[in-house]
């Protein structure tokens, strides 16, 4: 397919990310922004600009119809969704394909197949990869509580559309249950549109890990490595590593066997994820969910690769197959990012939207800024509160992980609250150093510890 222009249907860095990607296909491109993003720095980047509508998402890049519009309107012949808001709407990749778009993306059954939490169990059972032990949907406490009762606490309810965190706990009590599974419910609805929930077996002791996968849509796949992402908050990720230094052979080369089965069961089409628990004491892996979409940490893959994901995404999308066998993909060295968010750690991450008076970050040998921010910039109060992506390389992670602590401390960001302190004494911590992590440790270990 010969395509020319494509419509950037995001804001922020990753919209920034797929302007240049564009340009360096020789592609124009559109960006679709909200009232309060006019004067982004993606926007002025980009060939041109729409305004989409006001400010708030759903008014704005939440809005299938109008995006669509847009991207027909200004003459695009692709449109690349980035990762949250309608990334993985099969609504959105099936109106693309009716007004005859390219959707920079899996296909709208794919996306509905692997979208849904409940769904891609199915799938990942279709295809003979091992999943978490866990329950069908549950619609009520009572139904939770039997679960619970049958499996064994502890249990994490977790809602079955969506990401990030939200719409999950781990209850380790029947009190837990009964105390959070309308908030989760609810939670989830309002994120969502779907309130459903389902539970899984809580893996005490355990390992996010994931592995980058590609298609071409005709049933040839390959796989990039994968990351670590076993640092989190509530669930959301938090600091990000390639390759997952941790992980033992056998169940590295496992879960990349597993990954790139599944994906060739659905002759999966461009970027996406497959994310696993790896449970230390069992030394077992288990498939939890998929992302059908390029992920906020997939730098982390290109640095230890050499390999541009979203170029090779719109080289699909224009018919070119992938430009890499399996055979020519090779790890290099170690990679960490850290996420750079405008929140106040020390008032509950509360967001800290604002105007970016001073914007300094640091330069060097392995260091890597995905930004959309700027001194002059303004951080809008209505999205995430995710301005910047710290990356480093390094021959190996020890020395990754003191490039990260002198970079993080080298960055220097005024007008706004950011959490580089927090991020530069988490990198220091000698756990983080040692690689003693779990998905467990930020809350439990290193979370306390700030403040003694």
């Amino acid at each position: 397919m010969a395509l020319s222009r494509v419509f950037v249907a995001n804001r922020g860095e990753i919209a920034v990310r797929v302007v240049r990607a564009c340009r360096a296909r020789g592609l124009e491109s559109v960006v679709g922004v909200s009232d309060a993003d006019r004067e982004s720095l993606a926007a002025a980047l980009a060939d041109r600009a729409v305004v989409l509508g006001p400010a708030p998402a759903r008014d704005s890049y939440l809005d299938t119809n109008l995006v669509v519009h847009a991207a027909k309107a200004t003459g695009c012949d692709a449109l690349h969704p980035g990762y949250g808001f309608l990334s993985e709407s099969p609504v959105l990749a099936r109106l693309c394909e009716r007004e005859g778009i390219a959707f920079v993306g899996p296909r709208a059954e794919t996306i509905e197949r692997l979208g849904d939490k409940l769904a891609a169990r199915a799938v990942a059972g279709e295809a003979g990869v091992a999943i978490v032990p866990g329950s069908g949907e549950i619609r009520s406490a009572a139904e939770a509580l039997t679960f619970a009762g049958s499996a064994g606490y502890p249990v994490l309810i977790k809602a079955s559309a969506g990401g990030g965190g939200r719409g999950m706990f781990v209850a380790r009590a029947e009190v837990d249950i009964e105390e959070g599974f309308e908030r989760a419910s609810e939670e989830a609805r309002a994120a969502f549109g779907d309130g459903a929930l389902f539970a899984e077996r809580f893996v005490e002791d355990a390992r996010h890990v994931e592995v980058q996968i590609m298609g071409d849509g005709a049933g040839e796949v390959v796989h990039y490595g994968e990351r670590d992402c076993s640092v989190q908050r509530r669930f959301q990720k938090v600091v990000e590593e390639a390759p997952a230094a941790a992980l033992p052979p056998r169940a590295r080369s496992s879960i990349h066997d597993a990954a790139c089965r599944l994906a060739r069961h659905l002759d999966y089409r461009s970027a996406g994820t497959v994310e696993f628990l790896y449970d230390v004491a069992r030394e077992e892996a288990y498939f939890i969910e998929a992302n059908v979409r390029i992920q906020v940490e997939h730098p982390v893959t290109e640095e230890v690769t050499g390999v541009d994901l979203i170029e090779e995404q719109l080289r699909i999308a224009q018919g070119g197959g992938l430009s890499v066998t399996q055979e020519d993909i090779a790890l290099a060295g170690h990679a960490i990012e850290c996420r750079i968010n405008a929140e106040a750690p020390e008032r509950g991450f509360a967001p800290s939207p604002g105007l970016i008076d001073a914007w300094c970050p640091p330069a060097g040998r392995g260091i890597r800024i995905d930004s959309h921010c700027r001194a002059g910039a303004f951080v809008p109060p209505f999205y995430d509160s995710m301005i910047a992506k710290l990356i480093v390389r390094a021959g190996s992670r020890t020395e990754a992980v003191e490039r990260m602590g002198s970079a993080l401390a080298e960055f220097r960001i005024d007008g706004i609250a950011t959490n580089l302190a927090f991020q530069e004494r988490l990198v220091r911590h000698p756990d983080f150093a040692a690689n003693r992590l779990n998905t467990r440790w930020l809350e439990d270990v290193f979370m306390p510890s700030l403040v003694h």
